[in-house]
């Protein structure tokens, strides 16, 4: 029994055992912290200002606008320059940004634009700070460990998930909301810390284009041949356009039908955040990334979504919340390697930011949508419009996934050799 044990930490932490990128997985966790404290600071500071859950659609929106509209040109960037450098860029940015809206906040000198212009800004890095992130892990641990590398990755985000909200819930209540900016911003130093320790030796890097002219247009019709990843890319947009706006739900949701305040949303957020964890786990100790699972998680996700609108208190919601974070993690961390695993490296760049748009690029569209259902028609129909969502994601992967057996038995090679 106790040799089953080890064997199966021993798989679920295997990347952990690269020196890069447990550096990496540090100054990641300690800055996820910041960002998930920043994020329920956002969303509740424009409900505090407005009252309004378009609003706070709105401010999503505004965040993952720029991520739409520019995250398939950053991932030429992406391809074009070396990743550990542009996270360099990216991650100081953010930080500055954050240290802005949290000294005009702390001033009382905030207004709704300048979180709307902020958010905006934030988004622009986003878009090419997110798939440099997703295509630095494959350079840090290789083929073999990048499904287990991912999957750690999403449940420290997760850990985060539960950290960062229950922090942010005591400073907003203690303190106030500006502090949580302001610690955001500090965090990313860990980040910047932690990339000056690498080891330039010890990554798997790969070559980079010469040229951007036409990289993005050879992106598009690379999708055009993979049509696995064309398809998982499509799952993703329907999940991330309306299943994944709980910055836009939950806040409604704990304030109008549950009458909570910023400790009751954070309560859900940091409920996710337990389940995703657990989930991770799971997932974490499985090295075969297979297609045809990825639709079974987001058939589940979405049912668990639904059992949270229905929920007829607190106590429900929260227990239903820590479900969807346990099939919220295995249907990214499926997603993500999957697609990383059936794509040329010369292209993962783009492709991944491709994911990265379909991910949160979709955000505003959504949002603004899933705000107005709960502001004028009840808080919990922005839950069930996601979960509906969710569902019909998963019946389109059930029906194309399990035609692609060989980019399936491409991803266990890819997998299991090295």
């Amino acid at each position: 029994m106790l040799s089953h044990i080890k064997a199966y930490g021993h798989s679920t932490f295997s990347s952990l055992k690269v020196r890069n990128y447990r550096l990496y997985f540090i100054g990641l966790g300690i800055s996820a912290c910041g960002t998930w404290m920043q994020r329920i600071a956002q969303s509740w500071l424009v409900l505090q200002m407005t009252g309004s859950g378009t609003a706070v659609g709105l401010v999503v929106a505004f965040q993952y606008l720029p991520v739409l509209i520019l995250g398939p040109f950053g991932g030429v960037i992406v391809d074009r320059f070396p990743k550990r450098k542009v996270l360099y860029l990216t991650q100081l940015i953010s930080g500055f940004l954050a240290l802005i809206l949290g000294i005009a906040v702390v001033t009382n000198t905030a207004e709704l634009w300048m979180v709307y212009a902020l958010a905006s800004m934030l988004g622009v890095i986003e878009a090419i700070d997110s798939p440099t992130r997703q295509t630095f892990i494959h350079e840090m641990v290789g083929s073999d460990r990048i499904k287990n590398a991912v999957t750690l990755n999403s449940i420290e985000v997760n850990v985060a998930k539960v950290i960062g909200p229950a922090i942010a819930g005591i400073v907003i209540s203690s303190i106030g909301i500006g502090s949580c900016f302001l610690i955001n911003a500090g965090s990313f130093l860990f980040v910047l810390f932690s990339l000056s320790l690498m080891r330039e030796s010890e990554l798997h890097s790969f070559d980079v284009i010469t040229e951007m002219k036409g990289q993005f247009s050879k992106g598009m019709q690379y999708l055009k041949t993979n049509h696995l990843v064309r398809n998982i890319l499509i799952i993703m947009a329907i999940v991330g356009t309306l299943s994944y706006e709980f910055q836009v739900s939950l806040p409604l949701l704990a304030k109008f039908t549950f009458n909570g305040d910023a400790k009751a949303y954070t309560l859900l957020m940091s409920a996710m955040g337990v389940g995703s964890v657990v989930g991770g786990l799971v997932t974490a100790g499985k090295k075969v990334a297979e297609p045809t699972k990825l639709a079974w998680s987001a058939i589940l996700f979405g049912i668990a979504i639904l059992f949270v609108s229905f929920s007829p208190n607190m106590i429900f919601a929260v227990i239903f919340m820590i479900i969807i974070g346990f099939f919220s993690i295995s249907f990214t961390a499926l997603g993500n390697s999957t697609i990383q695993l059936n794509t040329d490296p010369v292209m993962r760049g783009r492709v991944m930011a491709l994911w990265t748009v379909a991910f949160l690029g979709t955000t505003p569209i959504g949002g603004p949508i899933v705000g107005w259902v709960g502001e004028h028609i009840d808080p919990r129909g922005s839950l069930i419009v996601g979960g509906v969502a969710a569902l019909l994601a998963g019946v389109f992967g059930m029906v194309t996934l399990k035609r692609h057996t060989f980019d399936e038995d491409r991803a266990k090679l890819a997998v299991t050799s090295a």
